[in-house]
C-alpha cells in the first residue's frame, strides 16, 4: 500500500474541495492517504510518504499563496529530487501561468510528476472534482 500526503492552502474552500476530491481518489486505489495545512508539513515528513500532492490556487498576480504555502513548498522543494508529485489548484482568473510556472520549478528541482497538473476554474464542478479524484489515483 502506497503512502501519500496531500498538502493544500484553501482560502475559499475551492481547493480545500479538490483536496478531499484528490484523497478519495488515492484512498480508491488502496492508498492510504493523510491531508497536512502547510503549517503541518515539513521537509523532514517528505521522506515518509510515496507521493505527494500539492495543491495552491492562484493568488494576486498568478502565484503561490505568499504567507503559509509559498514558504513551506520552498522548505520542502529541496527534498522533493526524486520523489512522485501531483499539482493541483483553482483560480478565478489568468492562463494558469502559476500553474506553469510551479510545475517548471518542481521539475527543475528533480520531482517526478505523477500527473499534468490540474486546474479549475473557481468552485470545482461535478467533472473537476471527477478530474481530481482521477489526480488522486494516478498518485496512488
Amino acid at each position: 500500500m502506497s503512502k501519500i500526503a496531500v498538502v493544500f492552502w484553501s482560502g475559499t474552500g475551492n481547493t480545500e474541495a479538490m483536496a478531499n476530491a484528490v484523497a478519495e481518489g488515492a484512498k480508491e486505489k488502496g492508498a492510504e492517504v493523510e491531508t497536512f495545512s502547510p503549517a503541518d508539513f515539513d521537509a523532514d515528513k517528505v521522506a515518509a510518504f510515496d507521493a505527494i500532492a500539492f495543491g495552491c490556487p492562484a493568488m494576486g498576480d498568478e502565484v503561490l499563496e505568499e504567507d503559509e504555502f509559498q514558504p513551506m513548498f520552498d522548505a520542502v522543494l529541496p527534498a522533493l529530487s526524486g520523489k512522485k508529485i501531483a499539482l493541483f489548484g483553482s483560480y478565478g482568473w489568468g492562463d494558469g501561468e502559476w500553474m506553469r510556472s510551479w510545475e517548471a520549478t518542481c521539475k527543475d528541482a528533480g520531482a517526478e510528476l505523477a500527473a499534468e497538473p490540474l486546474i479549475v476554474n473557481e468552485e470545482p464542478d461535478d467533472d473537476g472534482l471527477a478530474q481530481c479524484r482521477a489526480l488522486g489515483e494516478a498518485i496512488a
